[in-house]
């Protein structure tokens, strides 16, 4: 069984820690703009601009982090840590990521509206 796109007890601490309604914004915020985020790591990778795809990466990592979204922010640390030689070396550098986005999204959207 795969690993639950958004971590429950990291979620649930945020909400402690901060206040249910403040996470509803901070996941609203983060499905506005991580579309955009993977969008300039693809951009980085493309044109090959090292910092600007590092500086995405790290970003998403964070952000996933903080959410909860721990399987995603794995796949982002990798990329920022591996960098555009190593994404390059990949057959599909960012799929797994946008893959993973997708799961995350759902899974944000289905804890923000519960």
């Amino acid at each position: 069984m795969a690993e639950p796109a958004i971590d429950r007890a990291t979620f649930e601490a945020l909400q402690e820690t901060t206040g249910a309604d403040f996470v509803v914004e901070l996941a609203d915020t983060f499905l506005a703009e991580a579309p955009a985020m993977l969008a300039e790591l693809r951009r980085g990778l493309e044109t090959g601009n090292a910092e600007a795809f590092r500086r995405a990466a790290h970003s998403l990592k964070s952000n996933c982090n903080t959410l909860g979204a721990l399987p995603m922010g794995v796949i982002a640390r990798d990329l920022e840590l591996g960098g555009l030689d190593k994404a390059r070396a990949s057959a599909t550098p960012l799929a797994e990521l946008e893959s993973e986005y997708a799961r995350v999204a759902s899974a944000l959207k289905a804890l923000r509206d519960a």
